[in-house]
């Protein structure tokens, strides 16, 4: 999953949902990277990986590019 916020502090607030909406249905994540520094969050639950980025951030590293004839979905 690939999801960006607007400002670093929105980007470590969608990180904490991830993590505490899915550890109240008992998922804990395997690793964590890039928390401190809320450019670029990893949440690796092993069989799904959450990038959380900041706009600049996300359009540096373009992810999507790499997986670009995998299926998406768009979510608002």
């Amino acid at each position: 999953m690939i999801c960006s916020g607007t400002a670093d502090r929105q980007v470590k607030a969608i990180a904490d949902s991830v993590i505490d909406g899915l550890k109240a249905k008992g998922h804990r994540p395997w690793h964590v990277e890039g928390y401190g520094a809320r450019h670029w969050i990893l949440i690796d639950y092993v069989n799904v990986v959450v990038h959380i980025f900041n706009g600049d951030t996300r359009d540096f590293y373009s992810l999507e590019t790499l997986w670009g004839d995998a299926p998406s979905e768009v979510v608002e």
